[in-house]
């Protein structure tokens, strides 16, 4: 039976599971800045790591004649260690700014909440790609797709040239038994409440009274087997270099009989190239061209042989040419 995509326990769910936690709303009120946060399997962890065995080799198996002998097999284990990492988002805001605001404090102190939950499901959904790497993701951030994937062979190149312009396309078997999104401390997003004191403001050692709260959260991506995830890379506006439906299809290829990712997750440029790349030219005659006639327009993308297409901003446009 294939692997398909199904119902899963996702960070949000965690988040609501909470039931008192401040943070669930405005977290549905940003989903469209971070889809990672609400599609990828998690589960809550009590600690800030943990360790877990991963399969990295079936037994080899044989025949024997009767009367013969075998030799025991077993698979190939690895213990793996998977760190979490503090996001931590400090809100601060002069008592005197907020009396004299047109607006209550409150609102102001919601709009400071709003701001940091969005801040931080972008920070999020960029480390779930980017990881450690310190243009788009977060040296002090947990392992990502690009830290861990299989470069050698879960690969597939566009071959774009032009330096900075690179993006990536991910598919990816978001299902628990290859990977979830971990958060510890069982809590996905802690939300504190608005409180005042005093503080330091600008570099001065003089205090003033402020508002304070703070965002924090331990997270990470475990990553269970290697067929989690599969990269296209290389992905520029060469000519020729954008994506198509035969890089998805070997994208598809790599992945064993039996397994089918349940999601490509890519950026708006990347979409728009797959929907260029499926515009065709038709002339009077009905005939197709090269180029010339009349265009007949694509629907924008949603998937790819019944695999969503899921577009996230998360994947940027300047990646470096690998």
């Amino acid at each position: 039976m294939a692997i398909t995509s199904s119902n899963v326990i996702t960070m949000l769910d965690l988040a609501k599971m909470k039931g008192t936690d401040p943070a669930v709303g405005l977290i549905e009120e940003n989903l469209t800045w971070a889809p990672e946060f609400s599609l990828l399997p998690a589960r809550a962890v009590a600690g800030t790591s943990f360790k877990v065995p991963v399969r990295t080799a079936w037994p080899t198996v044989s025949f024997r004649s009767p009367n013969g002998s075998s030799a025991p097999v077993k698979s190939t284990y690895e213990q793996r260690l998977i760190s979490l990492a503090y996001l931590d988002a400090q809100l601060q805001i002069d008592n005197a700014v907020a009396m004299s605001s047109d607006v209550p404090p409150e609102v102001l102190l919601s709009r400071e909440e709003v701001g940091a939950v969005r801040g931080a499901m972008i920070k999020f959904g960029s480390v779930v790609w980017y990881g450690t790497d310190s243009t788009n993701g977060d040296t002090n951030g947990f392992p990502g797709a690009l830290d861990v994937y299989d470069s050698t062979n879960n690969v597939i190149d566009a071959a774009g040239t032009t330096a900075s312009t690179g993006s990536s396309v991910w598919a990816v078997v978001a299902l628990p038994s290859y990977m979830e999104a971990i958060a510890g401390q069982n809590t996905p997003f802690a939300l504190g409440q608005w409180r005042k004191q005093q503080v330091q403001l600008g570099s001065s050692s003089a205090v003033a009274t402020a508002w304070v709260n703070s965002l924090e959260a331990w997270l990470g991506v475990a990553f269970y087997n290697k067929y989690a995830l599969v990269r296209i890379k290389n992905l520029t506006e060469d000519s020729g270099k954008g994506l198509t439906d035969t890089l998805l299809a070997k994208a598809m290829e790599k992945f064993p009989v039996g397994t089918i990712p349940t999601h490509f997750f890519m950026n708006r440029r990347s979409r728009r190239q797959l929907q260029v790349s499926r515009t065709v030219t038709l002339f009077g005659n009905g005939s197709t061209k090269p180029s010339g006639g009349l265009a007949n327009i694509a629907p924008l993308p949603t998937e790819y042989e019944g695999v969503p297409i899921v577009v996230t901003d998360s994947i940027t446009s300047t990646e470096s040419i690998a």
